[in-house]
């Protein structure tokens, strides 16, 4: 296990499950096209510049901590890199696109070893030690690595939702990948850390669209595998998932903790998950569009009820969205969703 000092208390505490009035707060997405800072770096550099040098990464990282006061920062980069270190071509047009797509057995051959691939990935690992080498002290790091599962999506069919057949009724065929795919991301995570990441999430886009018998082989089990291998120090979001999903996830032993879109009450999820580890979510990112008198009195429905628990009720909460920051929310939003959520829970 690689050891690391987590620099914001209060996300601290909620990785510890020690009581606390106020939440720490990230927002998934809080680096990207929605915000001032990132467009004007985007008028000269491309996206493969912004998450590829080093530097670059730091700046984008950096902008919404100074912008908004977030307890936590991200890696500015892309879940889809660790195929591109496999062999498979990437380009942003502006969306990604793989040079060639996994339909067959036969197109696993041509993808390179984990120890070949994983020379590809190290520049993130550049990336989170600059990072850290800007942030403010008291603000802390997290990684992020993309699912395996939402992975082999985009590796079999370009993107993270669709027509999942093949995946889903070829087992044989995503074994194989996954016994390439799962080691590489083991030491994606290592480098990570290594770098000074405090915990590294596991993003899934795709695994809410697994039935729980499927989630528990193409999901559970690798998360288990990283969850048991960095103890306390892999976080693990999944898009659209089910209570099912949840109850599946809250049980891998040695997670650090795991997030919940706005489909989730968070008081009834603290109620039958917490004590797990830190649970992150879930205002309604879309609720972010509201004139401000809307959207004020919007945040206060959300935050009130959780207010109503105890400080020790609610422990391991990271207050965030139920997904990421769409593009053109309004910065001002952003402001005020941080802002009240701390004056209420200091009150």
């Amino acid at each position: 296990m690689i050891t690391t000092t987590f620099r914001n208390e209060r996300f601290a505490n909620a990785l510890n499950l020690v009581p606390q009035k106020i939440p720490p707060i990230w927002f998934m997405r809080q680096a990207g096209r929605y915000h001032s800072h990132y467009r004007k770096l985007k008028e000269t550099y491309s996206f493969m510049d912004l998450c590829k040098q080093p530097e670059l990464a730091a700046e984008v990282a950096l902008g919404p901590v100074q912008e908004f006061g977030f307890d936590v920062s991200i890696l500015f980069s892309d879940l889809l890199f660790p195929l591109e270190a496999l062999g498979m071509g990437l380009t942003y047009d502006p969306g990604p696109k793989l040079s060639f797509s996994l339909t067959s057995e036969k197109d696993l051959l041509k993808l390179k070893t984990p120890e070949e691939a994983i020379e590809g990935l190290k520049f993130q690992k550049e990336a989170v030690i600059r990072t850290r080498e800007v942030l403010p002290k008291d603000v802390s790091l997290i990684g992020f690595v993309g699912g395996p599962f939402t992975l082999m999506t985009y590796a079999s069919i370009g993107k993270h939702d669709g027509n999942l057949s093949f995946i889903k009724t070829n087992q044989n065929f995503v074994d194989q990948f996954y016994s390439i795919l799962v080691p590489l991301l083991k030491q994606n995570i290592e480098l990570q850390l290594q770098g000074g990441a405090e915990v590294v999430m596991i993003f899934d886009t795709a695994a809410g669209m697994l039935d729980p018998y499927n989630f528990q082989r193409y999901v559970i089990g690798p998360i288990s595998e990283f969850a048991k291998l960095y103890p306390k120090q892999i976080g693990y979001y999944a898009k659209n998932s089910t209570e099912e999903h949840v109850r599946q996830i809250s049980e891998i032993p040695g997670l650090a903790g795991f997030g919940v879109d706005h489909r989730f009450s968070i008081k009834q999820t603290l109620k039958d998950f917490g004590g797990y580890g830190f649970i992150q979510g879930n205002f309604d990112q879309e609720l972010l569009f509201a004139d401000p008198s809307v959207l004020k009195q919007k945040i206060k429905e959300y935050l009130l009820p959780i207010k109503d628990l105890s400080p020790d009720k609610r422990k391991g909460w990271v207050a965030g969205l139920g997904h990421g920051v769409l593009q053109f929310t309004p910065e001002t939003s952003v402001h005020m969703l941080i802002e009240e959520t701390r004056k209420v829970f200091s009150e």
